[in-house]
């Protein structure tokens, strides 16, 4: 157990310095001290609420009862699968959505099935999940062929790129097989019968390990299948490898190692879905399952070129997936090509009757949808936003000498950031003038003004609740990366988050759903900026996204800034990295995004560029 002494230290690396406000933690957590009203003093300075002397003895009784209630609860050991009571709805009165099932309507048959059986299997690792498809049902290629293909390319890479945790060989095999053999049997189980893929290793898989990333959890085994791993195991899909994520999802950093950008190794490949995003842009599966809660599919798919679907909240079924935030997480395919995204979510959406924030909303994939007649909006105000320098806390010349060197530091930062982001801007600028060239009418939208930074810590305290256990018992510690921001100090600071406060920032949330309900209102495809504010505004709202790659930086972009260790650090990646856009789409609303998206990428064909990688 975490002793007291190390627990008040932690409190105080937080900035807390006075032991009294950690000892009222401690009580609560652990139930061996006697809250005093000094302590109620010093806790209500952290909880900004003034409560007046001759009160604070009136509480004591009342405190020391929900400070055993706390500790009853802590007795149930609640495991990570287990939600709240309470379930988070994106759904307003103003929403609506398809629930009448139609059949998936494919685009035409690919031309390379009409090329013959590839002479070198490995000249098709960077063919889209539709052209392998194809390739398996005319069998061209035999499921079995494909997945020891992957599987050695999987084997190849990783000791680069460490996009593997488990290699599920001898499941992938026999589903191979038997895919091979109901193709030949006539049964054929749709367009992802015998592709193999990748599952970011938060998903349970039976039999195998779920390490979740983080070392706490390296050798833990959970005794049943994913939903999502269920539907693609129906689908005809074979599972060949569990790959990495940031440790308990975050960032690309697990408890083995950093995962890899294929198109720049000395970069991360971003998290926290980093395995999916790597192996699938290194051509080492068909396609893969990552998740996102506040960026987990866009970044990596960004850093890594890939076409990666966030969709809507309560679309997936997040059924046997470790829970982060339960009003937050969803599940989503990473592919190399937008109709990709289509097949693998027409596999695995729907209600399961475990996850109860799943909607019975359909999703009727149409190839043939005519684009052309949907309502685009561009966030003008995003694409435009000036890149303004840091300003100091008092003029200058009232800076003392570490003032004045702390702000030096920050304006030099500054200046490496605004060349990059200045590079960068120029790829937004040529997305507006394609679509235009395309025959979109753009209609400028603005996301309306919300404090939506000050909603994130509701993801903190659930976080924090999800891995409660983990913090009181002191085995946070085992987590690789421990300094400021990362998720033992997150933990700990969460705990801090009042309740009532908890409930006041999804009241702010609720008025923020309506009123970017009302701002998207009649729009189809939102167009913007993948790094902007509505990576955290959609991820709040439940809105989906459609990250695509939006073309590579040249040999003139601005270098990277690399550590001592000559590791890449930030965003920018150098000449050869990709960059990337973002369509957003109404709630539900993904068949007419991907529509949208994919007529974009075909005419732009940037998912068709591949790294060159290393042997």
């Amino acid at each position: 157990m975490l002793d007291r002494r190390r627990f008040i230290s932690a409190c105080s690396g937080l900035g807390l310095t006075s032991t009294l406000f950690p000892g009222v933690l401690w009580a609560l957590a652990d139930g061996k001290e006697k809250i005093t009203p000094n302590m109620i003093d010093q806790a209500a300075v952290i909880a900004d609420v003034p409560i007046p002397a001759d009160d604070r003895q009136m509480m004591l009784s009342t405190l020391e009862d929900q400070a055993k209630g706390y500790d009853e609860i802590y007795q149930l050991h609640i495991p990570n699968s287990v939600a709240p009571a309470l379930n988070f709805d994106p759904v307003l009165p103003s929403t609506s959505f398809e629930t009448e099932k139609r059949p998936l309507r494919m685009s035409a048959a690919p031309a390379i099935a009409a090329h013959g059986v590839p002479r070198n299997l490995e000249d098709v690792c960077f063919a889209s999940a539709r052209e392998l498809g194809e390739l398996v049902r005319t069998r061209k290629v035999s499921s079995v062929a494909l997945t020891e293909m992957y599987l050695e390319r999987l084997k190849r890479y990783d000791p680069t790129l460490h996009f593997v945790i488990t290699l599920t060989e001898d499941r992938a095999r026999a589903q191979a097989r038997q895919a091979d053999a109901d193709l030949a049997a006539g049964n054929y189980r749709g367009p992802l019968h015998g592709l193999p893929w990748g599952a970011k290793d938060l998903l349970a898989v039976k039999g195998y390990r779920t390490t979740w990333g983080a070392a706490p959890y390296k050798d833990q085994q959970i005794d049943q299948d994913a939903t999502v791993v269920k539907r693609l195991d129906a689908a005809g899909a074979i599972l060949v490898a569990k790959l990495t994520l940031g440790a308990l999802a975050m960032d690309d950093v697990w408890f083995d190692a950093k995962t890899r950008s294929p198109w720049n190794p000395a970069q991360g490949s971003s998290g926290s879905s980093a395995g999916p995003a790597s192996a699938t842009a290194a051509g080492c599966v068909a396609f893969s399952i990552g998740s996102e809660t506040l960026g987990s599919i866009s970044s990596p798919s960004t850093r890594c070129g890939c076409t990666g679907l966030r969709p809507t909240f309560g679309f997936v079924p997040r059924t046997g997936a470790m829970a982060l935030s339960w009003t937050m997480d969803k599940l989503g395919p990473i592919c190399r090509a937008v109709e990709d995204t289509a097949l693998v979510l027409h596999a695995i959406y729907g209600p399961d009757g475990g996850d109860r924030t799943v909607q019975p909303a359909a999703f009727n994939w149409n190839a043939a949808l005519d684009w052309r007649k949907l309502r685009v909006g561009y966030l003008k105000s995003e694409f435009e936003r000036p890149i303004e320098p840091p300003k100091p806390p008092k003029p200058e010349s009232q800076l003392t000498p570490d003032e004045k060197k702390k702000f030096d530091q920050a304006k030099s930062r500054f200046e490496q950031f605004r060349a990059h982001a200045e590079y960068d801007r120029r790829f937004d600028q040529a997305a507006i003038a394609k679509l235009q060239s395309m025959g979109v009418n753009l209609i400028a939208v603005e996301i309306p003004k919300f404090p939506y930074d000050a909603m994130v810590p509701l993801l903190n305290a659930e976080a924090a609740a999800a891995f409660d256990e983990l913090t009181r018992t002191g085995r946070d510690k085992l987590l690789t990366l421990q300094g400021p921001n990362q998720w033992p100090d997150i933990f700990r600071c969460a705990r801090f988050i009042p309740a009532v406060e908890y409930i006041q920032a999804n009241r702010a949330r609720m008025l923020a759903m309506e009123a970017v309900s009302k701002a998207f209102e009649g729009f189809d495809v939102i167009v913007a900026p993948t790094n902007s504010e509505q990576l955290v505004v959609t991820n709040l709202t439940g809105h989906p996204a459609l990250i695509l790659p939006n073309g590579f930086r040249g040999d003139d972009a601005p270098a990277p800034h690399k550590n001592d260790k000559g590791e890449i650090e930030g965003d920018y990646g150098g000449p050869g990295t990709p960059v990337s856009l973002t369509f957003l789409g109404q709630l539900y609303g993904e068949a007419r995004l991907l529509a949208f998206a994919r007529a974009y990428q075909d005419a732009t064909t940037f998912h068709l560029q591949h790294p060159k990688l290393a042997a």
